[in-house]
């Protein structure tokens, strides 16, 4: 961890130890990228105004979220099956999040079970999901949540269907993994990210174990790409959710102020501006530049968050300057993930 000074460091470490096809899963965008190159560059275009001989003896990083003071404006965001790039998966970034006290947001495609996320947890956590048609099952999710002790929940809205990624048709990359002839000299030479692929429970969306013919992966998302995708989902499933869950409510996937808006309308306490890292719309507007237009609309009533291209401090302190609470990482922490565990 000594020779880690940015996370370029860590980016590159990870990629030493994964195979090309898991690499391009983690770092890929839709279609040709702009949208994932645009992230980072918008914050590249925002430069500060500093003032100085100012007092700054004494500074301080923490942030009041929902009425819970957190010692730093930086959470883990949602993403999935995290043991694609370590053993430990989810239970290692809950571990690592803990000691820093950031929020972890778990992702409801997450590898491991969220009551299993929330025994090796020590700080807050927030659930993840999706407007999927059976509401039945969203229910228990909800009501499985609020058991395990999860503290809010956390909307996905931008997903009516899986954007096209490119990296993965071309690297074959599957879920779980297969090795191809064409992958095994890959993975061949990156052989404790095959140790730790052999290793213990086989790799599937935990949470949805039980739901379709077999508990394998391909079979859950198949049931999930043809059973549960609900393109036709609307704000007045918003209101259903908010009926259902008496906890903070972030929605995320947010964009425009308008959006922000029927938000809030439809119960959120809080939304996430996000395009989701680039993975779903390719051409949707960088989520620093959609920020602004976003607090300005709903900023007084609610807290507004942000992800995408987050990659260093001072990305943090222009985002909060732009008016956001908190800030949300993605890629970042399955690069530290797969570095080095907890501690990455």
């Amino acid at each position: 961890m000594r020779s880690f000074h940015t996370i370029e460091d860590v980016h590159r470490a990870a990629r030493r130890r994964l195979p090309k096809m898991v690499t391009g899963f983690v770092d890929g965008g839709a279609d040709g990228e702009w949208t994932l190159r645009a992230n980072e560059a918008a914050f590249d275009g925002v430069t500060f105004r500093p003032r100085n001989l100012v007092d700054v003896g004494h500074r301080r990083t923490g942030v009041t979220v929902f009425g819970e003071e957190l010692p730093t404006p930086v959470m883990l965001a949602p993403a999935g099956l995290a043991r694609l790039v370590h053993a430990e998966g989810e239970l290692d970034a809950a571990r690592g999040a803990g000691r820093q006290g950031a929020v972890f947001a778990v992702s409801i495609a997450s590898s491991r079970s969220l009551e299993d996320i929330a025994d090796a947890a020590s700080g807050p956590l927030w659930f993840q999901l999706y407007l999927w048609k059976s509401r039945d099952l969203l229910a228990s999710l909800v009501e499985r949540a609020r058991g395990a002790g999860y503290q809010a929940l956390c909307l996905t809205i931008d997903v009516p269907i899986v954007g096209k990624r490119p990296r993965d048709l071309r690297n074959g990359m599957t879920i779980p993994p297969r090795i191809s002839v064409g992958s095994a000299l890959d993975a061949a030479v990156h052989p404790r990210w095959l140790y730790g692929l052999a290793r213990g429970d086989k790799i599937t969306f935990s949470n949805l174990v039980g739901l379709a013919e077999g508990d394998d992966a391909v079979a859950l998302g198949t049931y999930v790409n043809t059973q549960l995708i609900d393109p036709s989902a609307g704000w007045e499933e918003l209101e259903w959710l908010r009926d259902l869950w008496d906890g903070p409510l972030v929605v995320k996937g947010i964009l425009t102020p308008e959006d922000a808006q029927r938000a809030i309308a439809a119960g959120a306490d809080g939304v996430v501006v996000s395009n989701h890292g680039g993975r779903q719309l390719d051409g949707a507007p960088p989520s620093l530049e959609a920020l602004p237009g976003v607090v300005s609309a709903v900023g007084d009533h609610t807290e507004v968050f942000i992800d995408g291209g987050v990659r260093r401090g001072g990305d943090v302190v222009k985002a909060v300057a732009l008016g956001a609470k908190a800030v949300l990482i993605g890629r970042p922490w399955f690069w530290g993930l797969a570095a080095n565990g907890a501690d990455g």
